[in-house]
């Protein structure tokens, strides 16, 4: 190749770089062209960002936390959309302390099952509004600068965090169905090769959201949900919950039909009560896990069931109806679309009886009747059982009889209607 000439990468970089930052500056300063802030609400990125990846933070951990001063920590994240820059997101939401990043950066991970080895070339560091290390303040989120990566979709990426100094209680989402890892030896941020991460985890620590460069997707659609949608009972590690099947269909649309998928699912989440490791209730997470994450035109609610079946029960079908009319009414203000999704059968479960099961029919009937939400997606009538209703299907049914399995997750996202998206 003659000196001086670009790759078609490199002119595909500048290009989109320069459409979203306003010039055809060189791709380091692109990367600083937007200071991040330590608050509740990230700055507004330049047009054509859009969310491809979430883990919503759910619980704080301080003696039982893995990760401890002077660790390296190497989150796995699965993303949607492509593009060709990243962002990254990080939460210090339970902490009662300053988090002190020391060192972060982002690599493609290597090819091959549960590797903490980075692609060759792809290791990127990582500043905020600038800078290599960075503060963030208790009970706060930060964003990065953009970083110049290009990052295809549906691939993973190793997310990794030196953590000089942990004062707790540590920030984590607790069920990834996914392997991280963390190494003990100080600041390997950089390490393409993983040797040092001996470490494994199946949490993600302090990371929640990914962003990327992705013109022309039209922006990105929020799942909310409880365990069935964080992807309980999945077969771990191969991106097999339901809205994972759901942004595979979308990255099978044309490209300015795609959206990223955000999966705010927490286990064991309730819209009406906190408590438990189980995170904030939905009504009050709202702004942080939807509102605030990037370029959303849509979220998808599936809520109810841990209100109607975890004690104390809420058997008044009233309470969790006004639940969902003010999570829609929050949404709209937003100029959200908001697809209300019916509460999946669970007889068979530990703790089902009758009036368990009279409220969660009630509910139902008002998801599918009330005309709160935008638009339906009837999980229950797809995931019954024809010959016992009340049932999961037993192809559908992970052995729990509350949680999907693979199969039934893949049917849950074959039944969102794209157009309403």
């Amino acid at each position: 190749m003659p000196r001086g000439r670009m790759t078609h990468g490199q002119v595909l970089l500048t290009g989109i770089l320069a459409l979203t930052f306003g010039s055809a500056a060189a791709p380091a300063a692109a990367a600083a062209a937007t200071p991040a802030r330590a608050t509740g609400a990230p700055a507004a990125p330049p047009p054509g960002w859009a969310g491809t990846w979430e883990a919503a933070p759910a619980v704080g951990l301080s003696g039982l936390s893995e990760v401890k001063s002077g660790h390296s920590v190497r989150n796995v994240a699965h993303v949607s959309l492509g593009g060709a820059a990243v962002r990254i997101r990080l939460s210090n939401r339970f902490g009662t302390a300053p988090l002190a990043l020391g060192h972060v950066t982002v690599a493609v991970q290597a090819s091959g099952a549960n590797t903490p080895d980075a692609v060759r070339g792809t290791m990127r560091d990582v500043t905020f509004n600038r800078s290599r290390s960075a503060t963030v303040p208790a009970g706060a989120d930060v964003s990065s600068d953009p970083v110049p990566l290009i990052v295809r979709p549906d691939t993973d990426l190793l997310v990794t965090l030196y953590l000089p100094t942990v004062s707790g209680p540590v920030t984590t989402h607790p069920l990834a169905e996914q392997t991280s890892f963390f190494a003990v030896e100080g600041d390997r941020a950089r390490d393409v090769a993983g040797t040092a991460y001996t470490g494994r985890t199946s949490r993600w620590y302090y990371l929640t959201g990914l962003d990327v460069v992705a013109p022309p997707a039209r922006g990105s659609v929020v799942t909310l949900g409880d365990s069935i949608t964080d992807g309980a009972a999945s077969t771990a590690g191969a991106n097999h919950r339901w809205p994972d099947f759901l942004a595979d269909r979308l990255l099978a649309q044309p490209p300015a039909r795609r959206l990223g998928v955000l999966n705010a699912g927490i286990s064991g989440n309730r819209l009406l009560r906190d408590g438990g490791g189980f995170g904030v209730r939905a009504l009050a997470r709202l702004d942080e896990d939807v509102f605030s994450r990037t370029g959303v035109r849509s979220m998808v609610v599936l809520e109810g069931i841990n209100d109607i079946q975890q004690t104390p029960h809420e058997t008044d079908p009233a309470k969790i109806e006004a639940a969902y009319r003010e999570v829609a009414a929050r949404a709209h203000a937003h100029g959200i679309k908001v697809v209300g999704a019916t509460i999946l059968p669970f007889k068979g479960w530990q703790v089902y009886d009758q009036t368990l099961e009279a409220t969660r029919l009630a509910v139902n009937e008002f998801i599918r009747t009330s005309g709160v939400f935008d638009t339906v997606v009837d999980f229950d009538a797809i995931t019954r059982d024809p010959a016992d209703p009340l049932r999961l299907r037993p192809a559908y049914d992970s052995g729990d009889h509350l949680h999907p399995s693979d199969a039934g997750y893949k049917a849950m996202a074959n039944a969102v209607d794209l157009n309403r998206l």
